[in-house]
This record gives structure tokens, C-alpha cells and sequence, in this order.
């Protein structure tokens, strides 16, 4: 078995953890390190994480996840934010590779523009979109580091977005999207895995088969 099959097969939501294991602010960053290298849109990097494992900030947290048990048990929770405005830092993250000369200053000028166009010309509702797309995908990677390191994780969207910005002081270009619980797993009580669907069920190939009724008169 490969490790990465490995790390999926056993990643699962934790429902509870083990109360009281404390998790380093360098295996954090260290994970973090690893995450630097997720996907996303025109390499924009629009996730943004809020670490809390102050116990006493953590507790504040939890106030504003209708005090979710699993919040307080965690050794950390991790509050996953997309950059609507990510796009605007574009010239930074590729003036680098201009100045070095490996991206011509044309192609430079280019792709800031293509960037530019099309974040600005669909609007703000395509920035908040993208924000929560890109931000999916750097979480869910977070969440296989995490396993991979020997730390079990759940994806929450379990809380209140405006009590979260007051206490945190979140600036309006982030927006919330998903928390992540990360601790050990208390699995003295785990339910088996729910069920899959089949392949069949969640992949279409080619494009979708159409109905009888659609041919009817």
C-alpha cells in the first residue's frame, strides 16, 4: 500500500478528541511549510489560517460554534479564511520571477492583467467564490498533512461568520469558510464509516444520459 493510500484510507473526522495533548507551534508551522505547495487560481494563494490553541481563546471560540464539545476537547482549532482580494497581491507573488528574469517583463505585464481582468471584471461575488474554492482545496490538503503526521482533523462550518470577525478581528477581505478541529482522535466510541457510493454512482463519464421522459411527446 502506498503512503498516500495509506493517509487517505485512515483520515476520518474526528468527532472527539483526547482532552488535554497540546499541540507545538513548530509542528504546526512545520505542516503549514508542506501546505505552502497547495493549488490554487493564477498560484494566488487565497487561504489565509487562524490558529487558536490558547485554551482560554479556544473556549471564546467555541462560544461562537454553538459550543461544540469537540472545540473544547481539540488541541487546536483552526479557523480556514479566503482572500476575496488575493488577486491584488499578484504582482508581488510573480514581480520574484520577473526580476530574475525567468518571466520575461512582457509576459509579466500579461499575466497581471489577465489576473486583474478577470477577478475585477466578474465581480465580487466570482472574489468570494473563488476565495471559498481555493481555500476548500488548501484545507482539504491541510487535513491529509495532518494525518500524515499522525493528527486527526474535522472540517466544521458549524459557527456563527459575525461572532467569528468580532472576536478575531478579521478583516472584511477574508472570508470565513470552513474550521478545522485538529487534536488526537478519542475513538473509544467511533461509529463505523458511513456509507460510500459506489463509482458508479459519483462519476459520469463523457457527459450525462438523458432521460427517457425527455423524449417523449
Amino acid at each position: 500500500m502506498s503512503e498516500l493510500k495509506k493517509v487517505i484510507e485512515e483520515r476520518r473526522s474526528a468527532n472527539n478528541f483526547v482532552k488535554g495533548i497540546e499541540i507545538e507551534k513548530e509542528e504546526l508551522i512545520e505542516m503549514f511549510e508542506l501546505l505552502r505547495l497547495a493549488p490554487s487560481c493564477f498560484n494566488i494563494q487565497h487561504a489565509h489560517y487562524l490558529v487558536v490553541n490558547d485554551q482560554d481563546r479556544k473556549e471564546l471560540l467555541r462560544e461562537a460554534a454553538f459550543k461544540q464539545y469537540k472545540i473544547h476537547t481539540a488541541s487546536a482549532a483552526i479557523l480556514v479564511l479566503g482572500d476575496k482580494e488575493a488577486y491584488k497581491d499578484a504582482d508581488k507573488i510573480y514581480s520574484g520571477m520577473a526580476s530574475l528574469g525567468i518571466l520575461p517583463e512582457d509576459e509579466y505585464k500579461q499575466m497581471i492583467d489577465s489576473i486583474n481582468a478577470l477577478y475585477e471584471g466578474r465581480g465580487s461575488d466570482f472574489q468570494r467564490d473563488e476565495a471559498i474554492r481555493n481555500a476548500s482545496l488548501s484545507a482539504m490538503m491541510f487535513m491529509l498533512i495532518a494525518k500524515d503526521k499522525g493528527w486527526d482533523t474535522c472540517p466544521m462550518i458549524g459557527f456563527e461568520v459575525d461572532k467569528m470577525r468580532s472576536l478575531f478581528n478579521i478583516p472584511e477581505r477574508y472570508e470565513p469558510v470552513l474550521l478545522i478541529t485538529i487534536g488526537k482522535a478519542d475513538t473509544k466510541n467511533r461509529r463505523i464509516r458511513g456509507y460510500r457510493k459506489n463509482v458508479s454512482e459519483f462519476v459520469s463519464f463523457e457527459g450525462f444520459q438523458a432521460r427517457e421522459d425527455e423524449f417523449a411527446l
